[in-house]
């Protein structure tokens, strides 16, 4: 038991599990400025343009409610695929949001990455490893020499 607590101790010092917390963090924020953003910038024109066309309420009724007395007797049943509509739009904004930062994201760690690029700074461990490469890269040249000579 103390192994696994060991091991927990581990993942959540490293960092990995505040990591997550983050990411959940931020995702949560960001689904709702998503949100607000399709509810609120983009679905209004779009009803404006299509003659107050609301998708929310958009529904296709499979049975009617039932009212006695002005009292529900059974719920009205409905298939709500303005509401799903709604949705796609937030997961396609979404996913475009973080296709762009994934693509920036790459693009900047390639440059980073290259030890030629001068304009960004080159974490170490990949300046370490260029450096590594041009001196086995000379020993070899040198061994070829050697060998031939």
């Amino acid at each position: 038991m103390s192994k696994f607590f060991k091991e927990f101790k581990e993942f959540a010092i490293k960092g990995n599990m505040i990591d997550i917390a983050v990411g959940v963090i931020i995702g949560a924020a960001f689904n709702k400025v998503i949100d607000t953003l399709v509810k609120k910038i983009i679905m209004p024109p779009i009803s404006l343009l299509t003659d107050d066309f609301n998708f929310e309420s958009k529904k296709l009724v499979l049975r009617e409610a039932v009212l006695e007395n002005e009292k529900v007797i059974k719920e009205e049943v409905f298939i709500g695929y303005g509401e799903l509509i709604t949705v796609l739009i937030n997961f396609f904004i979404i996913a475009w949001c973080v296709f762009l930062v994934v693509k920036i994201s790459n693009r900047l760690r390639t440059k980073a990455e290259d030890p030629k690029n001068k304009k960004v700074t080159t974490p170490k461990d990949i300046e370490l490893l260029a450096d590594l490469k041009e001196i086995m890269q000379e020993q070899n040249e040198l061994l070829r020499k050697r060998n031939n000579g």
